[in-house]
Order: C-alpha cells, then sequence, then structure tokens
C-alpha cells in the first residue's frame, strides 16, 4: 500500500473476530504513526473510537451533532455513574440532599436504599461524598463509580433508548434518496457496453 495523507475507512472491522480485529487497528495506527496519514474512520463500535481516536464526530440523522475528543464528550454530555448504598432508608433520607448539594445535579432513588446520580469527575466527588456523610455519622454501606462510554454520550444527545434502536429514524432527504437502487438494473441504449 502507498502512503496517503488522508485515508477514508468505512466500518473496517465490521464482522472480524477479535485477533483480526487487533491486528487491523494495529496496522492503522502504524499508518498514521509512519506516514502521518489522516484516518477518516465510521464505526458503529464505539469502544474503538473511544480508544483509537484523536476526535470524534457523533452524528445522527445524516447530521453531526457533537464533535470532540472523546474524553471531553464524555466528561460534558454524560459524566460517572456514581451509585451509594445504605443499611436504612432513614440513612438514604438523611443522605439525599447533602448527596445533591454535593453532585450539583439531580440525584435519583432507584430503591429505598440506594442514591443514584450522573456527576463530572465521579472519581473524585466520591471520596468527598463519602467523608462528608461520615462526618454526619451516615453510614455508607456501598459505593461504586462507573465511567461514561461513547454509548451513554450517542444516547443523551439523540435522546434515543436501546429499546428505540429499531424504531426509523428521521426520513432523510437530498441527493441520496433520488439516487438509483444500487442494485437495480442500469438503463442503457445499443452500442453502449452494459
Amino acid at each position: 500500500m502507498h502512503a496517503p495523507t488522508l485515508l477514508f475507512l468505512d466500518e473496517p472491522s465490521t464482522g472480524l473476530d477479535p485477533q483480526s480485529r487487533a491486528n487491523l487497528w494495529q496496522h492503522i495506527l502504524d499508518l498514521r504513526e509512519r506516514y502521518g496519514t489522516t484516518v477518516f474512520l465510521t464505526t458503529h463500535y464505539l469502544d474503538e473510537a473511544d480508544h483509537y481516536a484523536e476526535r470524534v464526530m457523533v452524528m445522527d440523522g445524516g447530521r453531526v451533532i457533537a464533535d470532540d475528543s472523546a474524553a471531553a464528550l464524555k466528561a460534558t454530555l454524560a459524566g460517572d455513574a456514581v451509585s451509594l448504598g445504605f443499611v436504612t432508608a432513614a440513612d438514604a433520607d438523611a443522605a439525599l440532599p447533602l448527596v445533591a448539594r454535593l453532585a450539583g445535579r439531580e440525584v435519583t432513588r432507584p430503591d429505598a436504599l440506594t442514591l443514584s446520580a450522573n456527576v463530572a469527575d465521579g472519581e473524585r466527588l466520591l471520596p468527598r461524598v463519602i467523608r462528608e456523610l461520615d462526618s454526619q455519622g451516615i453510614v455508607v454501606d456501598r459505593a461504586t463509580g462507573v465511567p461514561p462510554t461513547l454509548d451513554d454520550v450517542f444516547l443523551v444527545l439523540t435522546g434515543r433508548s436501546l429499546r428505540d434502536a429499531d424504531a426509523p429514524g428521521p426520513e432523510v432527504r437530498g441527493d441520496a434518496t433520488d439516487a438509483p437502487d444500487a442494485d437495480a438494473p442500469v438503463p442503457t441504449t445499443a452500442g453502449e457496453p452494459s
């Protein structure tokens, strides 16, 4: 292969087994490093975009709806999912206003013993919340912090749940919808090769 300055790849890893997928990505990274090639890649495997892309553009309905680094998109749009579990419902009740104040975001109550919130920088916030609760005599039984994924970002941006994935998207108009079906025969006139 020559050394292009710009390379477009459309879903290059679709259908590959894990070993072939890793080999493909190594070749792409080598090409980028060795020749300074800019790689413009489309993928539905958002873990690939998260791991390898310097910049991520999220599209929905044929339009770019976000454009930034994966880290920036995850930090600003999704946030870390933080969950605190308590031994009693009374502890969860007492913790709710303090957690809401420190989180600076809405806190939900999935059940009587659990508080949850999506927060920026949950890794730093979680120890602070636990210390504050402890100083108030509120015992945290369990705590988890899960960083967001680009899947989370996509769902926040599009407002779709995974359940909606099979629902038809917005109608796209323009040249693409007017183009003939790729599998349809192309009309020819006498003397032209078909």
